[in-house]
Formats: C-alpha cells, structure tokens, sequence
C-alpha cells in the first residue's frame, strides 16, 4: 500500500505572517484581503495572524527571512504586484525576489508561498487580484494552510 501524504486546509493550530508590498497598494490590498478572509475561514484567530508591510516587493525577502527565521509561523505568505513598465526593472525585481524567496524556503525550512504578481499590465493584475482569474491572495493562503498541515506528517 501507498504511503500518501498531504496537508488540508484546517488553520486553527497554525500561526501565520503575512508580507505585503504597499507598492501598487490598490492590488495588494485586495491580495492581503484575500488572504486574511481565506485563514480566518479556515479557524486562524486574528492574534495568529501577523502582517507586516513593506515599501516594495524588493524589501519582501529581507523580512520573510527574518519572519521564516524565528520559527513562530507555521508559513509566511508574501503578496506584492510588479507590472511592467517601459523598461526592464521589473524583470530584476521579479527574478530576485523569486529566487530570494525560495532560498530562504529551503534554508530555514518553512514554506514561502510566492503570492508575488508578476504581470504584463495593470489590468492583469486586477485580474488575479480578485478579478475574473481570481485572487492569488486566497491561493496563497490555502496553499499556507495545505503546507502548514503536511510538513509535520514528513518529520
């Protein structure tokens, strides 16, 4: 028989913190919204619940990794919206900070759910911040939720 492992989507043992880039705060408020909804509905108290917000997606490694490196949270969530403009900027920052963020997954063993919009224009992002896509926010969140839960099955 099969050895199956997976996390579901139970949040009231957990405590979770949040980073979110104030930059394009129109989208990123509603992926913070999105998130927060979505643990609170699975049992997370708001006192589980830390949110720390950042200038800019760039700053968002730095405080996942001093939030990952504590150990109090179950999962950091990190949530930000990088469009791009004119020139290549936004392709620096993206890159970075995904790269950023899944080191520090690795090294300090928590999960970093990567809710960083990465789009081509503004109404892509209004799209998957709640729009006819959906909001990466609540897939972030159940995805925190799911790794919450199965990390512990492993060890």
């Amino acid at each position: 028989m099969l050895n199956t492992f997976e996390g579901d989507l139970a949040g009231a043992d957990h405590r979770f913190a949040i980073v979110v880039s104030r930059y394009n705060r129109n989208i990123t408020t509603k992926l913070l919204d999105g998130a927060v909804a979505t643990l609170r509905k699975q049992g997370v108290a708001d006192d589980s619940i830390t949110v720390v917000g950042v200038p800019g997606a760039w700053e968002i490694p730095v405080v996942a990794q001093r939030l990952a490196n504590s150990k109090e949270f179950a999962a950091v969530l990190c949530l930000g919206a990088v469009i791009r403009g004119e020139t290549t900027h936004d392709q620096h920052i993206n890159n970075q900070v995904s790269q950023s963020l899944g080191k520090i997954s690795l090294d300090s063993g928590v999960p970093i759910q990567f809710g960083v919009l990465t789009c081509e224009s503004l109404e892509q992002a209004i799209h998957r911040s709640g729009g006819n896509v959906g909001n990466k926010g609540i897939e972030c969140a159940e995805a925190a939720l799911q790794m919450a839960n199965l990390l512990p099955q492993l060890l």
